[in-house]
């Protein structure tokens, strides 16, 4: 197999659902069926299907079964061969698919029939493959961790856990949202077959796995995965799709690289999770230039590691709490990036292994390198904000526009020239910086 050639060629659809949150929108139509720039959320996903190189498709139907089979044909207007199997009563996400799971090959996509998407999908089948998993579940963050389902990985994204909604209210999670496709080995599924109670990949078959010691892998990609279920989110993903946003192109995409302590939350010499505080105006600040369309990515220096201050666990714990904070006030970043590194030696309880001189330690760019090519981002339209002039200083050497914030440091520290393209109060300051500039450009 070439890397340019499909790794994997099967596509499951679960389209069951009634749709009763969108039966005003609907009428006498299955969700799956419901527009999105003038075409069925269906089509949308054969499409992309087909693009992917994708040749085979079993769609798992119930509820209004009869008008899926009159859309779909057998499939090949959509250039694939497409077969329908229709339940008789409601068996849950993953009961139909377990009932005929003998019409699938080895390895094949799952994907919920509600889900609007642009992603590459044989890049994930191929981490799939590559890393010999069961299942491979897409993973991102959102905008409402509180009331999602979430996942807990280790540091190579295996997952280790699951936190289904609602959550205890004296516990955070870090904010990774099962995005609701996979990527799944048949033979992982083989335990379920006979079992005759309705069953939802989210609700028990991960959990199962989990269970059965199943090597589970988390996918994470900020590429567009939206659900239509409800009024609310099908306006969304329809006004994405106006504006553009939604494409399978491989157009890059401007991003927000961001400083923590001093930036984001109170510089207070952070330890433990118990200690963060968010600086005010921070989720609003986010909230406005994601609506801009920026990704937002956290590039920190975390010496605590080398000095053996903190455990690496213990800063993904702190990182754990700051995005379940921002998904308090409707905000997110896309990616948190950390250098353990230390250059200095002689401290007590130090870590040899991280000490030295390293690539990612800022002003050094090597995160931000690891952002871009990770996140398929544009530099050239891209900015940095920090309170130190380290940050500034990786910015230039970056060839980022910077802007330096009077919280923390405020660019005190003195370790390196700093001369920002701005100088602003807060976080809250630079967003209007960067929204003005791009309504400037806008103007042109």
């Amino acid at each position: 197999m070439t890397l340019s050639s499909p790794a994997i060629t099967h596509l499951a659809i679960i389209a069951g659902g009634k749709g009763t949150r969108l039966a005003s929108v609907l009428g006498d139509l299955p969700k799956v069926l419901a527009p999105v720039g003038g075409k069925p959320v269906l089509q949308h996903q054969l499409d992309l299907a087909a693009r992917a190189g994708i040749t085979d498709v079993t769609i798992f139907a119930g509820h209004l079964g009869e008008r899926i089979a009159s859309f779909v044909g057998d499939g090949s207007r959509f250039g694939a061969t497409v077969q329908l199997v229709v339940e008789e009563k409601p068996l849950g996400t993953a009961g139909s698919l377990l009932r005929s799971l003998e019409l699938l090959p080895e390895q094949f996509f799952v994907v919920y029939g509600d889900v609007m998407l642009a992603v590459d999908l044989q890049r994930m089948a191929r981490r799939h493959i590559t890393r010999d998993a069961d299942l491979t579940a897409m993973v991102h963050p959102n905008d409402h961790p509180y009331d999602s389902d979430l996942l807990e990985t280790d540091v190579n994204d295996w997952v280790t856990a699951l936190h289904p909604c609602p959550h205890p209210r004296d516990q955070f999670f870090g904010n990774l949202v099962n995005a609701a496709l996979y990527v799944v080995r048949r033979e992982a599924l083989q335990s379920w077959i006979g079992t005759s109670e309705k069953l939802d990949f989210a609700r028990d078959i991960l959990p199962g796995l989990l269970y059965r010691r199943g090597r589970v892998l988390a996918y994470r990609s900020s590429e567009y995965i939206k659900d239509i279920g409800t009024h609310a989110r099908l306006r969304s993903v329809e006004a994405d799709w106006q504006s553009g946003k939604i494409s399978g192109g491989k157009a890059r995409s401007p991003a927000i690289f961001l400083d923590r302590d001093g930036t984001l939350n109170v510089e207070n010499g952070l330890h433990n999770a118990e200690e963060l505080e968010l600086l005010d105006g921070v989720g609003p600040a986010l909230r406005s230039l994601r609506e801009a369309g920026f990704r937002l990515v956290v590039l920190t220096n975390q010496p605590v590691i080398a000095r053996g201050d903190a455990t690496e666990a213990d800063v993904a714990t702190v990182h754990r709490r700051l995005e379940w904070e921002l998904g308090k006030q409707g905000a997110y970043v896309d990616a948190i990036y950390v250098c353990p590194h230390h250059p200095d030696r002689g401290f007590d309880g130090e870590r040899p292994e991280f000490k030295g001189p390293c690539d990612c330690r800022k002003p050094a760019i090597g995160l931000f390198e690891r952002a871009c090519h990770d996140l398929h981002i544009d530099p050239a339209a891209s900015w940095m904000i920090g309170d130190q002039t380290r940050d500034i200083e990786m910015a230039r050497r970056a060839g980022l526009r910077s802007i330096l914030v009077q919280t923390g440091a405020a660019g005190r520290d003195g370790q390196f020239p700093c001369a920002p393209d701005h100088v602003v109060d807060d976080l809250a300051g630079a967003a209007g910086v960067i929204l003005h500039h791009n309504e400037e450009i806008a103007a042109i």
